[in-house]
């Protein structure tokens, strides 16, 4: 039989017992036992509330820093915006400036004969647009000038859809003679607008996939079509110039194989707003200067800039 003293002693123990085991939501969890559930915000606060002595060692909380790019018209507190870099050829804009200077007097063949300068500008807006076109298709592989004397031909005949259609292959291959591959030009030209009047009512095709699905349209021609003829830049125009003087220029970031691949890589980092500019400016630069056999470096103002220039 236990004495009143022990009594007492083992009721003490047992309410000790009893309270460390039913300890409430949120306490501290003891060292190497079971986490507790977190608290929600209104729970922490009573909890705290409760308590009468604070808490000790209590580690200071550690901000934690997010990057993250905003949407458009959006700006965060604190937010920078997302930066993606991009990359630039050397001395790039220079070398623009310069050929800009080259190009001043405007007197290259591409500046009075190319396709902007080839239609009938008193003709009804439909029958231009097919005239830019057909510029376009007889200049590949052609001298501005064979190209602009084979128009000027057509156009005395009354240069339409209706009446190209009406032209037997025979006189249309005299008429666009010596323009280069003259005999597959005849039999795209003729495909061609048959095309334009079955499904377009003899107009051109807005858009770069349907110029580009015509037979004889690549796509330097639907992006200068686009520009010429309804007023749109949808890309840049690559030519052999171009595919040629951008790689000596090394404005890619390897060297390029065809025009096409020249495209894709220029619209990568050229400012857009260069777009419409740079066909022209760069074909007139290589009719006069950067020639495709012997360039003349000695007289370009890009000498000590231009990659190719150096290694001559």
């Amino acid at each position: 039989m236990c004495s009143p003293q022990e009594s007492g002693m083992n009721a003490m123990s047992t309410r000790m017992v009893t309270r460390s085991r039913t300890r409430g939501p949120g306490a501290r969890p003891r060292a190497g036992g079971e986490d507790s559930a977190p608290l929600g915000k209104g729970e922490a606060a009573a909890e705290g509330r409760k308590r009468h002595s604070p808490v000790k060692h209590q580690q200071k909380p550690q901000r934690l820093h997010v990057a993250y790019e905003a949407l458009d018209g959006e700006k965060g507190e604190g937010s920078e915006p997302f930066k993606v870099p991009t990359w630039e050829p050397q001395d790039w804009q220079q070398q623009l400036v310069n050929i800009r200077t080259m190009r001043s007097k405007k007197d290259a063949p591409v500046d009075q004969l190319g396709a902007e300068h080839c239609y009938d500008a008193s003709a009804p807006p439909k029958v231009r647009r097919y005239q830019v076109l057909l510029s376009l298709m007889l200049s590949s592989q052609t001298k501005d000038q064979v190209t602009a004397g084979a128009m000027q031909r057509l156009r005395a005949r009354g240069l339409t859809v209706d009446s190209i259609l009406q032209t037997d292959d025979s006189t249309l291959g005299k008429l666009i003679y010596p323009v280069g591959f003259w005999r597959n030009k005849v039999k795209y030209i003729k495909q061609t607008s048959a095309i334009l009047q079955q499904r377009y009512g003899g107009d051109i095709p807005a858009s770069v996939p349907e110029l580009v699905a015509l037979p004889g349209v690549g796509p330097k021609m639907a992006h200068l079509a686009m520009a010429v003829a309804w007023g749109t830049v949808s890309g840049i125009a690559v030519d052999t110039h171009v595919h040629r003087i951008t790689n000596r220029l090394r404005w890619t970031k390897k060297p390029t194989k065809s025009p096409e691949e020249t495209r894709v890589a220029l619209e990568e980092w050229l400012p857009r707003e260069l777009w419409s500019e740079i066909n022209g400016l760069l074909v007139g630069f290589g009719q006069q200067t950067c020639l495709p056999v012997h360039p003349r470096c000695q007289a370009c103002l890009n000498q000590s800039l231009c990659p190719a220039a150096r290694g001559l």
